[in-house]
């Protein structure tokens, strides 16, 4: 019966053509609900090799998966709700000084620009902050899944994994049921390797520019450092990115300040590049930076900011699949 129907659909390429884009319209229509899975697909492979840990020693299949779960959740949210206050009162004076040390330095180099302009605009990037975080949050896995849900989501996926890979597997004939098992079991692999080094990634930056911004006195220090961990999570391009604020406030002081700002900076990422990354990424996907640069902008351009930052784990899955079709 599937063979007929796969020869019948092969002599049909105008219901072939009808049927792909029905399920390319299907895709876009429900993008948010497959983010949110591909999210929770990452924080439970992310997961999994703590609860098998436990699982082997004896625990309970429930209890070992709800142990490192709690925990991680637990964690994160107490580093949240600790320094949230700070951070969101560090943040506004930083957005609220901001225009007045672009527009100064932008007078020095010759570049008209509207300081009311800035002014405004940084007002209501002010009163966004302000509104709180859950809004921020929400935007980023998606107006149909909350924070909650998706955490929801990971931890069954974490609890019953063995009957979803089944269940998956089950799908394909059986001469390729091994076969598709191990890819799974790869792509698993890569993703939860790839979330626990980019969370170490951005806590060693986050924390080195902290350290060497304090060192040297640069006004705040935290949220700069905060967002040089942050945008750690979009290799290559991100890191230079971060450096640009703080090279402003840095030049708001004086040329020497702002040249021994971006040396400490250059200093990070050799240390990042030759030591960090090689110790904590080397089972993550390695690809060229071309590539990274164009998911990134291909994913942002797509999906927003929820599409630039998980380009990367998407790209990887997709290239242990190709590997695997091999």
């Amino acid at each position: 019966m599937k063979k007929s129907i796969l020869k019948y659909l092969s002599q049909n390429q105008i219901i072939v053509a009808v049927l792909f884009l029905a399920l390319a319209w299907l895709v876009l229509e429900i993008r948010e609900v497959l983010l949110a899975l591909f999210v929770a697909y990452i924080l439970m492979a992310a997961i999994e090799p703590y609860s098998n840990f436990l699982e082997k020693r004896g625990v309970p299949r429930a209890l070992a998966a709800m142990i490192p779960y709690l925990i991680s959740v637990a964690l994160i949210f107490i580093v949240i709700l600790s320094l949230m206050p700070f951070m969101i009162s560090q943040i506004q004076l930083l957005i609220s000084s901001f225009p007045s040390y672009l527009y100064r330095e932008m007078q020095l180099l010759g570049i008209k620009i509207d300081g009311g302009q800035i002014g405004s605009f940084a007002a209501s990037e002010i009163s966004n902050i302000g509104s709180g975080a859950l809004s921020v949050t929400s935007k980023i896995f998606g107006s149909i899944f909350s924070t909650v849900t998706v955490f929801a989501i990971s931890f069954y996926l974490l609890l019953y994994r063995e009957t979803v890979r089944k269940s998956f597997v089950n799908i394909f004939p059986k001469k390729s049921a091994e076969k598709v098992r191990l890819t799974t079991v790869q792509i698993e692999d890569k993703l939860g390797s790839w979330l626990r080094g980019q969370i170490v990634l951005s806590l060693a930056i986050g924390i080195l520019t902290w350290v060497a911004l304090t060192i040297l006195g640069i006004q705040f220090a935290l949220p700069l450092a905060v967002i040089a961990g942050i945008l750690e999570l979009v290799p290559t391009i991100g890191p230079i990115i971060s450096a640009i604020p703080a090279l402003i406030v840095a030049f708001n002081i004086s040329l020497t300040m702002a040249i021994a700002v971006g040396i400490a900076y250059m200093l990070i990422q050799l240390t990042e590049n030759h030591i960090v990354v090689p110790r904590v990424m080397q089972r993550a996907v390695g690809l060229n930076p071309i590539v990274i640069i164009v998911a990134i902008i291909t994913g942002g351009r797509l999906l927003g900011i929820p599409g630039a930052l998980l380009a990367i784990p998407f790209i990887s899955f997709l290239v242990v699949i190709y590997k695997n079709l091999e």
